[in-house]
C-alpha cells in the first residue's frame, strides 16, 4: 500500500508517518526509514542530526538509508512484503534533483530541465505502482502561499506540486496534516 503523507512545514507530518510506521512494526514488520534530505549547509546538517536523535531514541527499530537523490534504486531494492518504508521527504528528495538538473544544465532550456524531473517524477510514480509491501512518503504541500519570486523556486512548486499529484493518483491513502492533525483525503 502507497500512502502519501502531505502537510506544510512543521505541520506534524512527519510524527504522523512514524506513528503509522509505529502500527506496522507492532505487527512484526520491518521498519527502514529512507532520509532525502543532503546536509549541504550547517542548518540542514543541524536538522538532520535532530532527526536521526529522534529516530534513536523512538521504540521502533529503523534501519536507517540515507538515501539523498537515490530514492528510485532504494525503494526498488528494499521493499518488500512485511517490510514498511518510511521516505522523509519527497520535497526535499526533488530539491536535490533539481539542484543537480540546474547546476548540471544551467545553460540549456527550462524545458529540458523540465523534462528530466519529470522523467524522474514518473519513474517513481511508476516504481512505486509496483513495489511489494507499504510505503508511506512525506511530501511537503508548497502550492498554498505565494508564488515565489526566483525562477528556480517557481520551477520549485510547479515540480512539487506536479509530483504530489502524481504520487496522490496512485496512493491508496492520502493524508494531509494540519497542525498536528491528520485529516484524509482519500483511502
Amino acid at each position: 500500500m502507497i500512502h502519501l503523507v502531505i502537510g506544510g512545514a512543521r505541520s506534524g507530518k512527519s510524527r504522523f508517518a512514524e506513528a503509522r510506521v509505529g502500527e506496522f512494526a507492532a505487527r512484526g514488520y520491518e521498519c527502514h526509514y529512507f532520509a532525502t534530505a543532503q546536509g549541504l549547509d550547517k542548518e540542514m546538517q543541524h536538522r538532520i542530526q535532530r532527526h536521526q536523535q529522534d529516530r534513536l531514541g523512538s521504540e521502533i527499530y529503523w534501519h536507517n538509508h540515507e538515501v539523498g537523490v537515490d530514492l528510485l534504486p532504494a525503494i526498488q531494492q528494499l521493499t518488500s512484503d512485511n517490510r514498511v518504508i518510511l521516505v522523509d521527504c519527497l520535497t526535499l528528495w526533488l530539491t536535490g534533483l533539481l539542484c543537480e538538473e540546474h547546476e548540471e544544465y544551467h545553460n540549456e532550456s527550462d524545458n529540458h530541465s523540465h523534462s528530466l524531473i519529470s522523467q524522474h517524477i514518473d519513474a517513481l510514480q511508476e516504481a512505486l505502482g509496483q513495489v511489494p509491501g507499504e510505503v508511506i512518503l512525506v511530501s511537503n504541500e508548497v502550492g498554498s502561499g505565494i508564488v515565489p519570486l526566483g525562477q528556480l523556486s517557481r520551477q520549485f512548486v510547479d515540480e512539487a506540486g506536479r509530483m504530489n499529484q502524481a504520487i496522490a493518483a496512485i496512493a491508496q491513502k492520502v493524508t494531509l496534516v494540519v497542525a498536528g492533525l491528520p485529516v484524509e483525503l482519500k483511502g
